[in-house]
Formats: structure tokens, sequence, C-alpha cells
């Protein structure tokens, strides 16, 4: 059963979990389980529409509509930038305190697109973990706001300032997810659209949608020593 955050005649709002696919996709045809069937289904067979995005590791809020007239007037406010998405990622090394990435994106058109991220570091950590020759490894735990909503877009900014998000598959760390994978058992991705703030489209009522991190989220905050109490 999918975690439902939010419901009424209009939206509804889910926790994703990691691995699971919003709807059928090219890139990953051999998945036979998507949110948008599971939510239907759950909900007695009403048709829903996403509104945005999660890829596919990605877990967290994920809003869809009920009616295509709602769903219009929420994907307007994404477009104008009215919808505030806010995601947890845990980095290697230690980022900047804060930055806003300003960095093209070329998507799988070739066409370039302007994408622009604003990230304030929460917390950092380094663990008995040799890399590089290196005895210890720094790890940080961030908050990304995105002001664009560009395909893999905090996986490749994150990538671009030298401070991939741990467990991302392409545009990550090779060495370091291996380290991971051998050492921690970790598949998953640390990447988590914790919370959403948008005005209701019908009542233009402000709503703040959060939703706790998983399970792996929260071991592998244990592994680094992260204090992750206030997203559990």
């Amino acid at each position: 059963m999918l975690e439902i955050l939010y419901q009424d005649e209009y939206i509804i709002a889910i926790n994703k979990p990691s691995g699971l696919l919003v709807h059928k996709s090219f890139y990953a045809r051999d998945a036979k389980v998507y949110a948008i069937q599971e939510l239907r289904n759950q909900i007695g067979g009403q048709h829903v529409y996403p509104v945005h995005r999660l890829d596919r590791k990605t877990s967290g809020v994920l809003l869809f509509a009920l009616y295509k007239e709602v769903l219009k007037i929420m994907n307007d406010r994404f477009a104008t930038r009215e919808v505030e998405k806010k995601y947890l990622a845990i980095l290697r090394g230690w980022s900047p305190e804060e930055l806003t990435i300003d960095y093209d994106l070329t998507n799988d058109d070739g066409i370039i697109q302007n994408a622009i991220t604003y990230f304030h570091r929460l917390q950092t950590t380094e663990i008995e973990l040799e890399f590089n020759n290196k005895p210890t490894s720094r790890y940080c735990l961030v908050e990304a706001i995105p002001e664009t909503g560009r395909m893999h877009q905090l996986r490749k900014h994150f990538k671009h300032i030298f401070h991939p998000i741990l467990g991302s598959r392409p545009h990550g760390c090779n060495k370091q997810n291996k380290l991971w994978l051998e050492n921690f058992e970790l598949k998953g991705m640390m990447l988590h659209a914790h919370q959403l703030i948008f005005n209701h489209p019908i009542t233009n009522e402000q709503l703040i949608l959060n939703a706790k991190i998983n399970k792996e989220f929260s071991r592998v905050g244990t592994v680094l020593n992260l204090d992750l109490n206030t997203y559990e």
C-alpha cells in the first residue's frame, strides 16, 4: 500500500518509494509496477494524473491531480515556479555551506536548457572508511531546492560541483558506489523529496506536504552518524 500524504476531491499526494516508476518508461522497460496504476487501484479505480515527476530511485512527495482541469492548473503553477520542492541528499565530501548552481543541462534531444539549484548544507560527517589511500571518507547532508525541473537535474548539478549524490548511477561516483555496495550493501540512491509547498489549485490554501525518509536513507544516516530524527 502506498503511503498517502494528502487527499481530497481534487488532488492526492503520496510518499513514493525508491525504486517505483511513476509511469511506463522507455528507459526502464523491465518494470511492471508503476505508481499511477498502484495508486489508481488503491483508491478504487479513479484516474490519477501525475503533476510532476520523480526519478525511479528518488523517494518522497509525489503529487497527482484527479481531474485534467486540476492538472492544467498545477502544471501552470509548476511552470511559473509557484511550487517549492525541497530535497534531502547525502553527498560525497563536504560541500560549500550554501550555493546556487546555475549550470545549463542538455536533454535527450540535444537541447540545452537553463537549470538552477539552490542548496544549503545541514550536517557534515567523517567516518573510518578508506578511500583513495586516505583512512577516512567525508560526507554531508544537504537540503536542495531546484528552481527548474530538468531531468536528473540534482544528480547532474551535484556531480558538476564534484560532490555527487551517494548511490547515484549514473551521474555519481562509481568508485564510491562500489565501496558502499561492498561494505554496506547500498543499492539505493540517497535523494529524497521531503517537502512540497504550494497553494491548493481550487481553494488557494497553502499546503505543506512532508514525506518521511525511507528505511534505507535512515540506515545510511546511522552508518554516517547523521541526525535524521527530524525527517524520520
